[in-house]
């Protein structure tokens, strides 16, 4: 079933070797969750920003992947009850700047919510039902949603990235951060700037600073959200780039 579905998303995008669910860590690439408590306690821990409510240690759950063989986590913390994000959204303890990522996420029920936050800044929404440029797998409020691409919830999706971090220049920012993105193995967003952070101070590192335009020159981790909803995830590595060029195109498989 897995080779029909890529055969029909390659008739509508650039389908890329070594992208997709089940995808294995490049040469070079971290493993930053394999399932694992230990896994999770070791490299993530809460992001303590102005809403945070929650505890360590993280009381996100581990449980059996609701599809295959194995553990995932379940972003269903209690803190975040009611859709309250930046309450109890977990980051990574490591820091990154340009980076290769691959994710694998899950939602349980249909209108599911979370999100990936690159350098814990720059959200790819994760959001079933929601087709619009606040919608699913868009770079949040500045791409539009290729959701044609999503499977529906109670199902594996992934996400594979190429980001590339702002750049400065005696403090000033000269190059705005960019992304290249793979959705379920096809290309979606090709060298996309990113312009801001979205949602306020309460999204993630700089969202409070100069409306979100205010970004800084620091690495940062990369941040799931808790949005008092069931979305699961598995298979995350990453790969530290160093990207002289504004360019985030995949160079490797």
């Amino acid at each position: 079933m897995r080779f029909i579905f890529l055969s029909l998303a390659a008739l509508s995008g650039t389908v890329h070797a070594g992208t997709g669910v089940g995808a294995k860590p490049i040469d070079g690439a971290e493993v930053v969750f394999d399932g694992s408590r230990e896994m999770l306690d070791a490299k993530w821990t809460y992001w303590e920003g102005p809403r945070f409510a929650s505890s360590l240690p993280i009381k996100w759950k581990i449980v059996d992947d609701p599809v295959d063989d194995g553990t995932v986590v379940m972003s269903d913390d209690p803190a975040a009850a009611g859709g309250k994000y930046g309450s109890a959204d977990i980051v990574t303890k490591k820091a990154y700047r340009d980076f290769r990522l691959h994710i694998e996420f899950n939602i349980a029920k249909p209108g599911g919510n979370s999100g990936v936050y690159l350098q814990n800044r720059y959200e790819i929404q994760i959001l079933d039902g929601d087709k619009t440029k606040h919608g699913m797998a868009a770079v949040i409020n500045e791409t539009e949603s290729p959701y044609e691409h999503y499977r529906g919830p109670g199902k594996w999706n992934a996400y594979d990235i190429v980001f590339r971090a702002a750049r400065f220049t005696d403090g000033k920012l000269t190059e705005k951060a960019r992304v290249t993105m793979y959705f379920n193995g096809v290309k979606v967003h090709e060298n996309q700037v990113i312009n801001q952070v979205w949602g306020g101070e309460n999204s993630g590192v700089d969202g409070g600073n100069d409306g979100g335009k205010g970004i800084t020159d620091t690495p940062q981790g990369l941040k799931l959200q808790a949005e008092g909803h069931d979305v699961r995830f598995r298979n995350i590595w990453i790969k530290e780039l160093d990207l002289k060029d504004a360019d985030t195109d995949f160079s490797e498989p």
